[in-house]
């Protein structure tokens, strides 16, 4: 992928985030930047930060101290509404799609199309013209568009929720281990998805555990060890092995 220029804006910024859950530290100092137009990779064990960074950047954590910036400007993140406002939003692994339901339907759940007035109608032929072009837009070719997600391969599934999410959002996509659960060719599908994005614009943060895919996919990385940053740089240059070893060097 083509790195985003060192000297595009900062989009995003979390500086000095401290997170406690009672005793245990999940975050314990933390400062990252996403630049606009890049696709940053957070690597490192499990259970060291990665997935409550991303909740916090989503709105549904609040940090116990810390400051976040967007396009250089603190905000506060009260929710995830909030957040989504703002364009930022993120997939989980689990995707949170419901298999009985067609893709039209899962596209737009809780976010129907209806007709104004005192009795709303769902504008469902809209939502079908608006979900065949998000799936054009993220680059995946399916059957049909009212087959129930569930007879879906996993990245077909990943593809729909990310259709779902960039709808409304496309400035911050957040993925938290989505090729986790998906086989090589599924995991391709993912990978290409983010790239059409990625190609338009859109700037991406995602938890990876197979270094393979951080290649592929990422510009940047951050390694993340006990909720602080442990290391940075560029994926450029990098084998898979070679960032093990990164990875690795953290834990001494």
């Amino acid at each position: 992928m083509n790195s985003a220029h060192p000297d595009s804006p900062l989009l995003l910024e979390a500086e000095g985030i401290v997170k406690q859950f009672g005793s245990i530290v999940a975050l314990n100092g933390l400062s990252m930047k996403l630049r606009s137009g890049e696709v940053l990779g957070l690597l490192g064990d499990n259970g060291v930060g990665k997935s409550t960074l991303l909740k916090i950047l989503t709105g549904y954590l609040q940090p116990d101290t810390g400051t976040i910036r967007l396009d250089g400007e603190v905000v506060r993140l009260r929710d995830v509404q909030h957040a989504r406002s703002l364009g930022i939003d993120i997939i989980y692994q689990d995707l949170a799609l419901v298999d009985q339901l067609s893709i039209v339907e899962n596209i737009f759940l809780n976010r129907e199309a209806t007709t104004s007035g005192p009795i709303r109608v769902l504008r469902r032929r809209a939502m079908r013209r608006a979900a065949e072009d998000l799936i054009e837009r993220v680059g995946v070719k399916l059957p049909s568009l009212e087959q129930p997600v569930g007879t879906l391969s996993g990245g077909q599934r990943a593809a729909v929720a990310i259709a779902r999410v960039v709808q409304t959002n496309d400035r911050v996509l957040l993925l938290d281990e989505p090729l986790a659960a998906v086989g090589v060719r599924e995991a391709q599908t993912v990978i290409d998805v983010v790239r059409n994005l990625h190609a338009e614009g859109v700037s991406v943060i995602v938890i990876l555990h197979n270094y393979g895919h951080v290649i592929d996919l990422c510009e940047r990385f951050y390694i993340v060890r006990d909720g602080q940053i442990a290391e940075e740089g560029s994926v450029a240059g990098h084998t898979s092995e070679s960032l093990i070893a990164t990875v690795l060097a953290t834990r001494l």
